[in-house]
């Protein structure tokens, strides 16, 4: 729901916050790791407010850090953003690794809270957590709901996959399942026995009446998969119901994730970056959405193309040890999601940018492999993006000509 970004200063306290579903407990400590307050409260706004005081009263130079940056800790954290209170984020790995260099074996709220206030007060590597942009923050949510329904999708074809493969195995071999012309096919059709009696003819007009394209190649394909099997598999009946089953889900999902799209497209076109992102090769609606969602919207916040590059995990770092230089790796933390993005628009720009074909042959030319020269290219890509956001200027292939005098 938050991102990180801004860097963070030293302040005199520091709010440790172990986020739980209905309750959370902070522990405040001061510089010298000594804990000031320890406190169970609700996760309700009263109460929240009556702890954002206390702590204040101990001193208005504080920073608080969660273990966890979206579902029960939305309230606290908009909370503490809308009162401007800086706050840093500390992945639950981090906080359960730290855990076992504190004192105690036991595990409770409490002491997960203290190191969460003692890690935020001790590390230098952490970042504060933003909003975004209302905008972004829509599509964050939409993005989100999308990518968990293309993988309930994949799931449920690779069920159907399944079930079909135990009563028809020459149909299931047939049939590309993640287009939409065999999924329609299964809800009608789906044994040897029934497809034989329909026929190729019948089962053409049939696809054809539900807008399915290649109808007739289909229906071909399908006659040949059941003259193919006479044998009647056990419990066919049955799994044919569930094949019926699987494949309207499937459908559904369909219309679901086209509907999320429109949403997308008419939410992203609505940000005052859109236009200009999109007249980059290789950024459509989608992607550009997820560029958005990613970074808030808010590019200044950045500072420069390199930490957004960073933030990407398109700047590698030196992991140098013993005789061994100038090995270069992905630093540790990065926005997996952002990452994704901008590689696969650097893919899509192979096709239909010829100064993104030219940098990735000379990459290839170089040595580097078809992963290593397109992470290049993305990098690139995140430099010229800063400098068209930066500047409110769309994509040139070549520099403009400058106009004679």
């Amino acid at each position: 729901m938050y991102d990180e970004l801004a860097e963070v200063t030293v302040p005199e306290i520091w709010a440790g916050m172990d986020i739980g579903k209905e309750h959370h407990h902070c522990v405040v400590i001061n510089a010298d790791g000594e804990r000031l307050l320890s406190r169970r409260v609700r996760n309700d706004e009263t109460e929240l407010l009556e702890l954002l005081g206390d702590v204040l009263a101990i001193s208005d130079d504080a920073l608080w850090a969660v273990d966890l940056n979206h579902g029960g800790a939305a309230l606290l954290i908009g909370l503490l953003v809308a009162h401007d209170q800086p706050v840093a984020y500390l992945t639950g790995l981090m906080v359960h690794r730290a855990s076992a260099t504190y004192r105690g074996e036991g595990k409770t709220d409490a002491k997960d809270a203290f190191v969460i206030a003692d890690q935020a007060r001790v590390r230098r590597d952490l970042g504060l957590l933003r909003p975004g942009d209302e905008i972004a923050v829509d599509l964050r949510t939409l993005t989100t709901r999308r990518l968990d329904l293309v993988f309930d999708r994949t799931r449920q074809i690779n069920r159907l996959r399944a079930q079909l493969l135990e009563i028809f195995p020459a149909l299931e071999r047939c049939l590309e399942l993640t287009k939409r012309g065999p999924v329609t096919l299964l809800t009608g059709y789906q044994t040897p026995a029934a497809i034989r009696r329909a026929g190729a003819k019948r089962i053409e007009n049939w696809l054809k009446n539900r807008k399915v394209r290649s109808a007739a190649a289909l229906a071909k394909a399908a006659v040949e998969a059941a003259d193919a099997q006479h044998t009647a598999l056990p419990g066919e009946k049955l799994a044919a119901a569930m094949v019926v089953r699987l494949a309207k889900g499937v459908m559904a999902l369909d219309e679901e994730i086209a509907e999320l799209d429109a949403l997308i497209e008419a939410r992203f076109r609505a940000h005052p970056h859109a236009e200009v992102i999109l007249s980059l090769p290789g950024m459509g609606p989608r992607l550009g959405a997820e560029f958005i969602a990613a970074t808030g919207g808010d590019l200044e916040t950045f500072g420069s193309a390199d930490r957004l590059a960073g933030f990407a995990g398109l700047a590698p770092q030196p992991r140098d040890s013993g005789r061994v230089s100038g090995n270069l790796r992905r630093p540790r933390r990065y926005h997996r999601g952002l990452l994704r993005t901008m590689y696969l628009s650097a893919m899509v720009s192979l096709r239909t940018c010829p100064a993104s074909k030219t940098y990735y042959d000379r990459k290839r030319r170089e040595g580097k492999g078809h992963k290593q020269a397109l992470l290049a290219l993305a990098r690139r890509r995140v430099n010229v993006l800063w400098a068209m956001i930066r500047d409110g200027q769309y994509f040139h292939a070549s520099p403009p000509v400058a106009a004679a005098a």
